[in-house]
């Protein structure tokens, strides 16, 4: 239904509800900018059940190296799928993919490895937290790197019609930090608050009785508070956002495209700026 809408052709019956929801299905699974059918892992409405039980095993197994290692490593080989998937569009090369893939993984990992060191001659209760820092440091890290072409070569901006005025690098400066801040605060209500839980929940008698209640228990309670989190944290910032024309001048192609064009300089330009 969505396609034939698409082409001004509406199903005989179809109602601007069923409109509605074929549009929110369709820009759930398809790239707003390409038009291609994401990697199912790696779209927004696999970030809970996914990240429920990854949050909640990193929570829960952080005491021994390889089980630090193993988690953190899927932790950031599940966002690195979805910072790729969710990027402004532009293509990356197998090699860059790699080297970005790897220096990611690799700091997270070295990063919780740091802090847990750290944290031996800390109360215990400080080595809960160890995940949560090593999260805020990979994804300031893993978002970049997975976005580098952005960075390095811009991201299309388009007038008010839609129509591409250039790609600008001004643009990928506000965008990728936009979802660094979004994507660290959408993790850290459960991994911040889950430790308290835990320490109130181990004293209760049936976990005494049955310790491995605590790993199911930590990965619903993240699973929860992810429910909320996600959709709140993503419309933080808006995912269509916008600029002056004025302040891309650094841009210089596509400034001067754009004032070719016969915008001026407090006309705005729109880009994508991924989730």
């Amino acid at each position: 239904a969505t396609g034939r809408c698409k082409n001004g052709k509406v199903p005989v019956g179809t109602t601007a509800d069923k409109v509605w929801g074929a549009k929110h299905l369709y820009d759930s699974a398809y790239h707003p900018d390409t038009g291609e059918k994401m990697i199912i892992f790696g779209r927004m409405s696999a970030q809970v059940p996914c990240n429920m039980a990854i949050t909640g095993a990193m929570l829960t197994f952080y005491k021994t190296t390889p089980a630090t290692i193993f988690w953190q490593w899927a932790n950031q080989t599940f966002n690195a799928l979805v910072n790729y998937t969710n990027r402004n569009g532009e293509s990356m090369s197998t090699q860059k993919l790699a080297t970005a893939y790897c220096a990611a993984t690799g700091t997270a990992t070295a990063t919780a490895l740091f802090f847990n060191v750290l944290s031996k001659r800390a109360p215990p209760m400080a080595a809960r937290f160890v995940p949560a820092v090593a999260v805020c440091a990979a994804n300031s890290v893993n978002i970049p790197l997975m976005r580098i072409d952005e960075i390095q070569e811009g991201i299309d901006v388009v007038n008010a019609d839609g129509e591409v005025v250039g790609a600008s690098k001004v643009a990928a400066s506000k965008a990728i930090p936009q979802v660094i801040m979004a994507r660290i605060a959408m993790a850290m209500p459960p991994m911040l608050s889950a430790p308290f839980l835990m320490r109130y929940m181990e004293q209760k008698a049936f976990v005494k009785r049955s310790p491995w209640l605590a790993a199911p228990i930590q990965i619903l309670y993240v699973g929860v508070c992810l429910t909320f989190t996600t959709p709140l944290c993503c419309a933080i910032f808006p995912q269509r956002t916008s600029l002056r024309l004025e302040q891309i001048t650094s841009d210089t192609d596509a400034y001067k495209k754009g004032l070719q064009m016969g915008m001026s300089g407090k006309d705005k330009v729109y880009f994508n700026k991924g989730l």
